[in-house]
């Protein structure tokens, strides 16, 4: 073996040996802090898990009992008509929007960039105070217009009535979503090569024939990307649960991840609750392998 090449593999093993050196921090917080968690959970899972006693092993004990819970299956419900509603909803509002800001030219187009992406930066209990009160059945902006305009007689218990209050959640959910899709729509709608678009207006293309048969191929992966993370979100809706209903009314407004709250946390069923957990992962990776198979079929 030549010096020059003792050397050249001297170096590469150098810099293999420096890349994981700089890796390792984060490599021991994402093993420590993720994967360790994430087998714990599955472990516990097979326990009947609470406090000041030992784990008493089950088997899919828990999971049989998931099935067979009521409430499980109402949260179940609630949380697939949560993503049925918001998943679609957030990409073609966001993808239409898009299409008009990416439209604007100058301070006008970021301008409307941050009035959509404000509600992601705001703080999730700042948004849910405001609208909270914009709900609220006595004093709220939606009873006083309902009212002023004659589409309501009399005052509702937007978040307290079971009729109305998924449909509530579910609203919120879209404003405070829209933000980032919309941002990286325009992106993606910027990075389209326009000569492709003129040669087709050249040739008598329509603008939905552009859209459809040349600026779509080009934004997929960012339109995968934005199913995916709304997907997710959708799924692991807690926070707007926790702060304006709790659960409530009678349970209507119950998902996966605030009932694996109040199971864990409140009722102590350390393994029932990691059972939830393990089916809401299942169920969030099945969906995103699905959608990547869709996209990658098309």
């Amino acid at each position: 073996m030549s010096t020059k090449s003792r050397m050249s593999k001297a170096l590469v093993r150098r810099e293999t040996i420096a890349g994981y050196a700089f890796m390792l921090p984060s490599l021991i917080f994402f093993l420590g802090f993720v994967i360790y968690p994430m087998i714990q959970c599955i472990i516990t899972s097979f326990f009947d898990s609470t406090m000041n006693r030992e784990d008493i092993f089950v088997g899919f004990g828990n999971y049989i009992e998931l099935f067979q819970d009521k409430v499980f299956l109402g949260a179940l419900r609630n949380t697939i008509i949560i993503v049925l509603v918001s998943v679609p909803v957030v990409c073609i509002f966001s993808l239409w929007v898009s299409s008009v800001i990416q439209n604007l030219r100058g301070p006008l187009c970021s301008v409307f960039r941050c009035v959509f992406y404000l509600p992601v930066v705001t703080g999730s209990v700042a948004v849910t105070v405001v609208w909270k009160w914009m709900f609220n059945n006595y004093y709220g902006i939606f009873n006083y217009v309902g009212k002023a305009t004659g589409l309501i007689e009399q005052n509702i218990n937007w978040l307290g009535d079971e009729k109305y209050a998924l449909g509530c959640i579910i609203l919120i959910l879209l404003t405070t979503s829209v933000g980032q899709p919309i941002v990286l729509y325009v992106s993606a709608l910027d990075n389209v090569d326009q000569s492709l678009v003129e040669a087709a207006e050249v040739d008598g293309a329509t603008r939905l024939q552009c859209f459809w048969k040349i600026k779509w191929p080009q934004i997929k992966p960012t339109t995968l990307y934005i199913l995916v993370i709304t997907t997710i979100n959708s799924f692991q809706c807690f926070a707007l649960i926790q702060l304006l209903t709790s659960g409530g009314p009678n349970h209507s407004t119950d998902t996966i991840m605030y009932y694996i709250y109040h199971t864990a946390f409140k009722l102590y069923r350390y393994g029932y609750g990691n059972a939830m957990g393990v089916v809401l992962a299942l169920a969030i990776a099945i969906l995103s392998g699905i959608q990547f198979k869709l996209a990658k079929s098309e």
